[in-house]
C-alpha cells in the first residue's frame, strides 16, 4: 500500500475528501477516559491502545481498527467506517464494536480550519443526547480525538473521551 503525505498547510475546502489522510498508518494511542459521563464526576481512566488506518474507494473512504487490550472496561476492539459525500462535502462516520457485532448510529461532519466536528444523537442511560467527535493534528506524528456528550441540547458540553496519537508508521 502506498500512502500519499499532504502536507499540513494544503489542508482546505478544495480538498476534503483528503481531510483523514493524516490518519494513514499505525499508531499508539494514550487514552483518558471519565469514568462517570453526565454525573457530575471528575474522575478520569487512563489506558494504551493501538491504532491502524488506511483508505479504500481511491480516498473517498478510510476504515481503521482501534484495539485496547487493557481497559478497566475489558479488551476493546473497534472498526470505524469513514464515507466522504461528494455533494454535501461532508463524512459520515460509523463505529462498530466487536462486543455487539453491529454499525452504531452514524456522525456527520466536516473539516473546518484544520479541525474536524462530527454531531449525531445517540440514547444514554435511557435519554437522548447529543455527542460530538473532534479531531485535530498538529503534525504528521500526532494527532487528537475527543468525544463529547451533551445533554442540554448542545448548549454546554462535557468532553469524556480523549485519544493522543502518535505515529509508529
Amino acid at each position: 500500500m502506498v500512502i500519499v503525505k499532504i502536507p499540513l498547510d494544503l489542508y482546505d475546502a478544495r480538498m476534503s475528501n483528503q481531510d483523514f489522510d493524516f490518519i494513514f498508518g499505525s499508531w499508539k494511542v494514550h487514552n483518558r477516559r471519565l469514568k462517570e459521563p453526565l454525573s457530575g464526576s471528575s474522575e478520569w481512566i487512563e489506558f494504551d491502545s493501538t491504532y491502524f488506518a488506511r483508505p479504500v474507494w481511491g480516498g473517498l473512504a478510510n476504515i481503521d481498527e482501534y484495539e485496547a487490550l487493557e481497559s478497566p472496561w475489558g479488551e476493546i476492539h473497534g472498526m470505524t467506517l469513514r464515507l466522504y459525500d461528494t455533494k454535501s462535502e461532508q463524512w459520515t462516520i460509523y463505529w462498530a464494536n466487536r462486543n455487539n457485532g453491529k454499525l452504531d448510529p452514524p456522525m456527520t461532519g466536516a473539516w473546518k480550519n484544520g479541525v474536524g466536528e462530527f454531531y449525531d444523537q445517540e440514547l444514554f442511560r435511557g435519554r437522548m443526547i447529543y455527542v460530538r467527535f473532534l479531531w485535530m493534528h498538529e503534525s504528521e506524528n500526532t494527532a487528537r480525538w475527543e468525544q463529547a456528550f451533551s445533554d442540554d441540547g448542545g448548549k454546554t458540553w462535557e468532553t469524556n473521551w480523549i485519544m493522543e496519537k502518535e505515529r509508529v508508521s
